[in-house]
Order: structure tokens, then C-alpha cells, then sequence
């Protein structure tokens, strides 16, 4: 089963449970909270663009799967309903290109770094939010495109990462669905959809 349908019905799981707010507690004004979840991850970019991120002039390839499983975890701490900091760590999948004679070369992304997040709350057990923030990334590079002249070489940076979500409050249980933009490079963007459970202390 895909992922995209698991959190599909993640999704709508967690609008049915907007249907009974008397289920929720008011979750608390401050503390500590941790995390983990699992998603999918999708390359926003086209075939020039990442020839010119894995290596100047790489071409005659196409991409083969610009989608894969991801996960993330991460700690944060909210100082009041308003507004928290988060750190955080992302497996962002894998990119796949297929190369001519059948050559294949696997990108392999992963980032960990920091936030700040907004917060919104809607009702005492449910509220938006809006991240944004820094990411240490690497994409590690494995095979060839089936050309000898070609050297790809692995990728590392640190660039903004940011997005949005909404949350539910279970106290101490958290839930949450959100999307986030991993600008790691003109050249090569990653979109990540994750649900994920926590705990608040």
C-alpha cells in the first residue's frame, strides 16, 4: 500500500476526531514535547535542474521516481500557546535516475537543524502552525548515469526549510499532519508530507 494512502487516511482519522472536541483536553501552555512520524517525500525539480545540482554537464538521464518514504522525529519546546522552538531530523528518501545502458544512480537525502514555529490555537484541542527554519542536508549519491566522463560527486548544505501543519491535542498526546519545503538548492527542492504522534511532559 502506498504511504500517500495511509496518511490519506490519517488524514481524514484525524478530521473524524474533530467531530467529538469533549474527547480532547486542553493541552499545556508550556513545556517540553518530542515526536516521530512517517511520509513521503517528493523532488520538485526537473531533469536539467538536477544535472546541474549532482554534477556540472550530467545529462541523458531521465527521472525514474521522484517519490519515496520518509521520516522525521523531533524535540521542541513551547514557551507559551503562541509560539515554540523546534530540532528535528528527516530521512528524506530517495531520488532515482536512470541513466542510458540501463545505469541507475540512487540520491539519498537526509537533513537535521532547527525552527521556530508560530502557533495558532483554534479551539483548546486544536491548532494551526507555521515553521520556519534552518537545515544542515545531505544527499549522498550511489552509481553511475552510464557516461565515464561524468563525476558525480556527494552534496551538502545548509539552507531554509519551512512549512505548515495542524495539530490536535490529546494531553499529553499530541497528533499532527504537515508539510514542509526543503530548499536545499535551487536545483534540487524537496516536499515532505509527514503524520506524526508525541508526547508533551
Amino acid at each position: 500500500m502506498k504511504l500517500r494512502t495511509l496518511l490519506t487516511a490519517s488524514f481524514a482519522s484525524t478530521a473524524l476526531l474533530a467531530a467529538a472536541p469533549s474527547a480532547f483536553a486542553a493541552p499545556n501552555a508550556d513545556g517540553l514535547y518530542l515526536g516521530i512520524g512517517t511520509g513521503f517525500s517528493s523532488l520538485e525539480n526537473d531533469d536539467d535542474e538536477v544535472g546541474d545540482f549532482i554534477s556540472d554537464g550530467a545529462e541523458d538521464f531521465d527521472l525514474d521516481d521522484e517519490e519515496d518514504n520518509g521520516f522525521k522525529g523531533f524535540v521542541g519546546y513551547e514557551f507559551n500557546p503562541y509560539f515554540a522552538t523546534e530540532i528535528f531530523y528527516a530521512d528524506l528518501g530517495r531520488t532515482r535516475l536512470r541513466g542510458n545502458s540501463d545505469a541507475n544512480t540512487d540520491l539519498e537525502s537526509d537533513a537535521y537543524g532547527a525552527s521556530l514555529v508560530g502557533q495558532l490555537p483554534i479551539t483548546s484541542w486544536f491548532t494551526a502552525f507555521a515553521k520556519a527554519g534552518v537545515a544542515k542536508w545531505q544527499t549522498d549519491i550511489d552509481g553511475n548515469l552510464g557516461g565515464a566522463s561524468v563525476d558525480l560527486e556527494d552534496q551538502d548544505g545548509t539552507d531554509p526549510v519551512y512549512g505548515v501543519g495542524a495539530q490536535f491535542n490529546f494531553d499529553p498526546f499530541l497528533v499532527r499532519a504537515e508539510y514542509e519545503r526543503y530548499d536545499f538548492d535551487s536545483d534540487y527542492k524537496i516536499d515532505s508530507f509527514t503524520a506524526s504522534a508525541g508526547f508533551r511532559f
